[in-house]
């Protein structure tokens, strides 16, 4: 099987565990439902993962996923500014109508307390990939402040993102995390930008 074949089977099971996860619970999916659902098999599966648990860190391919589907959505002509508030807008939503509450908050204590492979914070993610672009492409417009690197302003946004994600999960998501964000995050890239 070539790379390409293995991804693909990869991110199959990927987002059929995380739909039958939103949709059923984590608990009451089984490994034989993922299995079923994604269209593998379960040598595929325990080729990918040890067990259901650490599907648990596979949420942020499902985020890359959702950066790939959006670079034919996005409009081109958008500035780097509303490129930004675009993706931030439609990976919120899908956080809120895929992804259980519950399980975010298992995603970043896995997270903390992981000795291995931190994927949320891989720099070859599509994620940073795709901040890099547009930081670079603001940094050439004279868009953002001489003074903050590209690299500094990634590392800015991408602590926003996940700060944004946190409070919802202590929060129980007892809030729009797309709405509020939307409100915030133009304040907050404001703050990363030249002055007039």
């Amino acid at each position: 099987m070539n790379q390409s074949a293995k991804r693909q089977t990869k991110a199959k099971i990927v987002s059929a565990a995380w739909k039958l996860f939103y949709q059923n619970g984590y608990d009451d999916t089984t490994i034989d439902d993922i299995v079923e659902a994604s269209g593998t098999s379960k040598g595929s599966f325990y080729h990918y993962f040890r067990t259901k648990d650490d599907l648990l860190a596979s949420l942020s391919y499902l985020f890359d996923d959702k950066y790939t589907e959006l670079d034919s959505t996005m409009d081109p002509a958008l500035t780097p500014l509303e490129k930004l508030i675009f993706m931030n807008r439609e990976l919120f939503l899908m956080i809120e109508n895929t992804v259980p509450v519950t399980l975010l908050c298992q995603l970043f204590s896995t997270q903390l307390i992981t000795k291995g492979e931190r994927h949320m914070l891989d720099p070859d993610r599509v994620y940073y990939r795709r901040l890099r672009q547009i930081v670079m492409e603001g940094q050439k417009d004279l868009l953002f402040r001489a003074d903050l690197s590209v690299n500094d302003i990634m590392k800015a946004y991408a602590m926003f993102e996940r700060g944004m994600m946190y409070d919802w999960c202590l929060s129980s998501g007892s809030y729009s995390l797309c709405q509020y964000s939307q409100q915030i995050l133009p304040l907050f890239l404001k703050s990363l930008c030249r002055q007039a």
